[in-house]
């Protein structure tokens, strides 16, 4: 990794900057000119040598015949024979790798996006870290929205656990694991979002055949579909990546759904992740099955990541049903990237209302132990306008000494500041990349010695 700083990639500027960054080291286009002007050169060399074999054998006594002294530009000075013919070679070169660029690259461009703003932004997005993020809601598309925008490396491990709504319908009807927040996380993974938010958010109204298509959310159906043709859920959604071509991909955190249980303070059990949301007093969660494999994807994005961001989310809903599943707990674990959790700006009714940043690391810790979590990600900034008749509290950036020996603590401004409940996109990502790049979170190399 570099130890600038890593900044958003901006497909908006132009004119000679546009050019400039085309031009700039690390690109991977200058080095394929040269190559192709070298060949074009040699082609050229060897025209000169035919050529003048030519006019040899049409000229052996002196008198050359006229056409071959036409062609060959014997009316012109020796100078400017070689300008012209340079400049007309360098004109034709130009304009046939720009339109064979163009034609190439003119499916992947968005309208009206210059070819160089193309370039330049999928080379260097292609470049940015592997980060991992896992989590589920809308914490976590609202965290791939900020940091699509400096890496397409991006893998997203997203809960299973959901049984409400068009998921959970889906999930009684076939057999499949929820989709709906892995929906989400494609649409905010797209380049052109707001037209696929739309159109996978898109809902067929209940009056339409009530108990069919009625309520179902399109992006569901989508990926109902494929996975009934590839003929396994996991590759369904590999395919739906592909199919939308999102900057990075969504993966699901096993390719089984999985049925989340509570336990209350008072000793009362509570079923299903939609029931759980709406709990007080949550005092521990847990999954069935409770071996359930995790998808592969996850797992060997895990081992190859630079960064893992647990969260933003709801605690034990959205987050923790994906470290239930062993083998992605021991993926983090043992992992030698960074381990930072997102901590939310504000408590949640129900699952955490009464809970401070230390209460949600203790939550992490008791159901999945010491040695995932290296460092803690806190808002600082109180000032953000709360949604009217919102009764949830900011949470504050602060831990006691006893966690700060445990866990390495950041504060920075990553609230929405129209929302005091929302992380920002933007301010969220820019302070993960500074916190990736000054290596103040760097896991120690002893890392997998603490998972005995």
């Amino acid at each position: 990794m570099s130890s600038g700083r890593l900044r958003p990639i901006d497909p908006t500027a132009g004119g000679i900057g546009r050019w400039r960054r085309l031009l700039r080291p690390g690109v991977g286009l200058k080095r394929w000119l040269v190559v192709i002007v070298l060949g074009e050169l040699l082609i050229a060399i060897a025209g000169a040598v035919i050529l003048r074999q030519v006019v040899r054998e049409a000229a052996p006594g002196g008198t050359t015949d006229s056409l071959v002294w036409f062609l060959s530009l014997q009316f012109l000075p020796p100078w400017l024979r070689v300008i012209l013919l340079m400049a007309v070679g360098l004109v034709l070169v130009v304009f046939g790798l720009r339109r064979l660029l163009t034609t190439l690259m003119e499916p992947l461009a968005a309208p009206g996006a210059p070819l160089v703003d193309l370039l330049v932004r999928q080379r260097a997005l292609a470049r940015g870290p592997r980060i991992v993020a896992i989590g589920g809601g809308t914490g976590l598309s609202t965290l791939l929205r900020g940091l699509k925008t400096y890496s397409s490396n991006l893998t997203a491990i997203v809960t299973v656990a959901d049984d409400g709504g068009s998921s959970g319908r889906l999930r009684d009807a076939i057999g499949l694991p929820p989709m709906g927040d892995i929906r989400n996380c494609l649409a905010a993974l797209s380049d052109a979002e707001a037209t696929m938010t739309s159109l996978l958010q898109y809902r067929f109204p209940e009056s339409v055949r009530p108990g069919g298509l009625g309520g179902h959310a399109l992006g569901n159906l989508l990926i109902a579909a494929l996975s009934d043709l590839e003929g396994d859920f996991e590759e369904g959604v590999r395919r739906m990546n592909q199919v939308l071509a999102v900057r990075g991909q969504v993966v699901p955190a096993a390719p089984v759904p999985l049925t989340m249980s509570a336990e209350l303070a008072d000793g009362s059990r509570v079923a299903g992740q939609s029931a759980i949301a709406r709990a007080h007093d949550i005092h521990r969660v847990w999954i069935a099955p409770s071996d359930a494999h995790a998808s592969a994807g996850a797992i060997e994005a895990i081992a190859a990541a630079d960064l893992v961001v647990l969260g933003p989310g709801s605690l034990f809903t959205s987050l923790l049903p994906n470290l239930l599943v062993g083998e992605i707990r021991e993926a983090v674990r043992a992992s030698r990237a960074p381990v930072i959790y997102v901590a939310n700006v504000a408590t949640q009714v129900g699952e955490t209302e009464w809970f401070d940043l230390g209460d949600h690391l203790q939550a992490i810790f008791d159901h999945v132990g010491e040695g995932v979590v290296d460092g803690v990600l806190a808002n600082d900034d109180l000032t953000a306008r709360s949604p009217r008749g919102w009764t949830a509290r900011p949470i504050l950036p602060e831990l006691s000494d006893a966690w700060l020996r445990r866990v390495r603590l950041r504060t920075a401004p990553v609230v929405d500041r129209d929302n005091a409940h929302r992380h920002d996109p933007t301010r969220l990502a820019e302070a993960l990349m500074t916190v990736l790049t000054d290596g103040s979170m760097a896991r120690p190399t002893t890392v997998v010695a603490r998972t005995a």
